[in-house]
């Protein structure tokens, strides 16, 4: 049941255009020979992109970077290493709604570019002592490796898998909404991926978890990288046969099954949404897995 690859819609944060270059990575001359007047810099306020009124990322140059600035090698493009600097301080809590204005005013090429040097210099910033030990690390490979030299640790950047899943029952879906959602707003359950579970049992899991439903034949549809800080936004759909919902109150303010008509209606009313609900934004998976549903 998962899409077939021309069929799967244009995720937000997905198509860098970027090669990642991991054989110069891995060649610190090869790295440092690039490092030259052509190279290029993202433009960045802490971990917020700088854009022009088009919607491009800024970039400058090696020599408008201090001498103490940490610096990622993000990959080449155009016949030209780029950059990313790593900030004082990593993200401290859910994304701020000057993040949410970026999703919407870049063009997607350069969210997809953004995103992954977003969730690698994040990475950096809280990561700058070893977990093995507490001594000061220092980063490898061209930014995607942090060494410690007290205890011989290596530490790689990491990318958190999160289940997010359709629960269908006789041609309703079930969506809920957690606290920090705005009012109407309803998405599809979602969930971490945890230490010894499949995908399929961590949908499972997290379904009954939060709502109470029991879920069979559980397949896979579409995934999204999402920078916040870093995961991997695995998109799936699952049956029900009883639709009974006992809520999770720690995690969800509300739940409830969805007609197609009623979701139809929330889609078509645009960004501000019906009376009931309010739509999935398009820069989110679950906008794009419950319109991949309807459209079936």
């Amino acid at each position: 049941m998962h899409l077939p690859v021309s069929a799967v819609p244009p995720m937000a944060f997905a198509g860098s255009p970027i090669d990642r270059a991991d054989n110069i990575r891995v060649d610190p001359a090869a790295l440092g020979n690039l490092m030259n007047w052509r190279a290029r810099v993202l433009n960045l306020d802490g971990l917020l992109p700088e854009f022009d009124d088009d919607g491009r990322l800024l970039w400058h140059t090696l020599a408008d970077v201090g001498e103490d600035t940490e610096l990622v090698f993000l990959g080449m493009m155009d016949d030209r290493a780029h950059f990313a600097p790593v900030p004082v301080e990593g993200a401290s809590g859910p994304a701020m709604p000057r993040a949410w204005q970026v999703m919407q005013m870049l063009q997607p090429e350069d969210l997809a570019l953004y995103g992954g040097a977003r969730s690698l210099i994040d990475w950096h910033a809280r990561h700058r002592f070893c977990a093995n030990c507490g001594a000061p690390t220092k980063p490898a490979k061209g930014g995607w490796q942090r060494n410690c030299d007290a205890c011989g640790a290596q530490h790689f950047p990491r990318t958190d898998p999160v289940t997010i899943m359709l629960v269908e029952h006789e041609d309703r879906l079930l969506l809920g909404r957690q606290p920090r959602f705005p009012p109407r707003m309803y998405s599809a359950l979602a969930g971490f991926v945890e230490p010894g579970e499949t995908i399929e049992e961590a949908v499972a899991r997290e379904i009954h978890e939060e709502a109470g439903v029991r879920v069979r034949d559980v397949r896979y549809i579409a995934s999204q990288p999402w920078p916040f800080p870093s995961q991997l936004m695995i998109g799936c759909t699952s049956v029900a046969d009883d639709p009974e919902i006992t809520i999770d109150r720690t995690e969800l303010d509300d739940a409830r099954w969805f007609t197609r008509a009623e979701l139809e209606d929330a889609r078509a009313a645009g960004p501000d949404g019906n009376e009931q609900m309010i739509f999935p934004q398009k820069f989110a998976i679950a906008h794009h897995l419950i319109a991949w549903w309807l459209d079936q």
